[in-house]
């Protein structure tokens, strides 16, 4: 586990050094304080509007302007974690050194996990807006069940996004292929508008990030999702494993 450590901290200080990490958090927090501003507008001029669903709720998943920019930071964030290391030469040096494998890709994965996290922080700050200017009343219960999801999400996609780091060479094609495989997955659940079969309405629901992250929402807790997300983000971690392994050998 020390090795774990010493790789995470290595990395989280990389992101907090380096400019890009500094314009990706402001532009996200932009991003972000203009569609809460958008929907808390259409809120207050359409009480009824919503389908019953609060603004934090609505803001939470329930509209594209959540997802797309998930679906473009999170290759961001994770392009550089393995493909620059290859690219600058760095990690058959890394690879050589007195630490495992896993524990090389578990941090750089831990890492990755935490600056996520952070991300969502200051969002936080809009349900004390909520409670404290609007008619809206906050539960709690709903609140830790809303980051619940976005950690859960944030576990999966920072797997994959780890994943492909690894099998690029450059972090151009890792940002791709992340865009591609997440953009996939949720292309996928949107099928679930489009069929009239409930089996396969189903599945694709529970492909979905959209289903998911508007269940978390709404302060309920599918044990389905946090073990789809966990399953694949721990599949994507081993491979990674086996892909850094592999390059070992080569």
């Amino acid at each position: 586990m020390n090795g774990v450590w010493t790789i995470a901290k290595r990395e989280v200080h990389a992101f907090f050094v380096l400019p890009i990490a500094y314009v990706v958090m402001t532009v996200w927090l932009l991003y972000f304080g203009l569609v809460f501003y958008i929907l808390a507008d259409f809120f207050s001029a359409s009480p009824g509007a919503g389908g019953g669903s609060g603004l934090m709720t609505a803001f939470f998943g329930g509209t594209t302007l959540f997802y797309l920019l998930l679906l473009i930071f999170a290759p961001v964030l994770t392009m550089r974690l393995l493909a620059e290391e290859k690219s600058s030469g760095t990690l058959e040096p890394l690879l050589t050194a007195p630490i495992p494998d896993r524990s090389v890709v578990l941090g750089k994965y831990l890492a990755a996990v935490i600056f996520s996290s952070v991300l969502w922080l200051p969002t936080l700050f809009y349900f004390w807006i909520v409670s404290g200017f609007g008619t809206e009343v906050v539960d709690f219960g709903v609140m830790g069940s809303t980051y619940l999801g976005l950690f859960s999400i944030g576990l999966l996609y920072m797997g994959v996004g780890l994943l492909m780091s690894a099998v690029s060479k450059s972090q151009i094609a890792a940002a791709l292929l992340t865009f591609l495989v997440l953009g996939s997955l949720f292309l996928i659940g949107l099928r679930s508008y489009a069929t009239q079969d409930d089996a396969e309405r189903a599945l694709y629901e529970y492909l979905g990030v959209w289903s998911q992250m508007s269940t978390f929402a709404k302060g309920i807790i599918d044990t389905r999702f946090l073990v789809f997300d966990v399953t694949l983000a721990m599949l994507s971690v081993f491979a990674t494993v086996r892909v850094i392994q592999s390059n070992r050998w080569q």
